[in-house]
């Protein structure tokens, strides 16, 4: 079992930066990446980022190319999403994710094995 606790999210305007953690425990040694998944209101979820524990490979969505950042530590077995220049359109909840088998494509949710319960990220215009 991985379990995965999120923190970091708030109301921001837009242009501003949020920094969201998402802290494993458990057996985070069997972890073969992470990654940030958000869901705003009526829509589905969609893949964020995600990064692979080992070595370090991150892949991104096309919408948040040069502003948000997914980084860990992997001696504190978390994962961050620094997100910067934020949009009223990046408002959703934000969670992490960790997967312990190979993943084939980082951006399909249903590859992760484990979830947080997700933080509320609002971004006003």
């Amino acid at each position: 079992q991985v379990q995965l606790v999120e923190s970091g999210g708030g109301l921001v305007q837009a242009g501003g930066s949020l920094r969201l953690s998402c802290a494993a425990s458990g057996r985070t040694f069997s972890m073969y990446g992470m990654g940030w998944f958000r869901q705003a209101p009526g829509k589905e979820r969609e893949f964020v980022a995600a990064i692979r524990w080992s070595g370090g490979s991150v892949y991104y969505a096309d919408s948040v190319k040069g502003r948000f950042t997914i980084s860990r530590d992997i001696a504190k077995n978390t994962v961050y999403l620094q997100m910067n220049s934020l949009k009223p359109e990046d408002t959703a909840v934000y969670s992490c994710a960790a997967v312990l088998s190979r993943w084939s494509t980082p951006s399909n949710s249903y590859e992760y094995d484990y979830w947080g319960q997700g933080t509320q990220v609002t971004v006003s215009s």
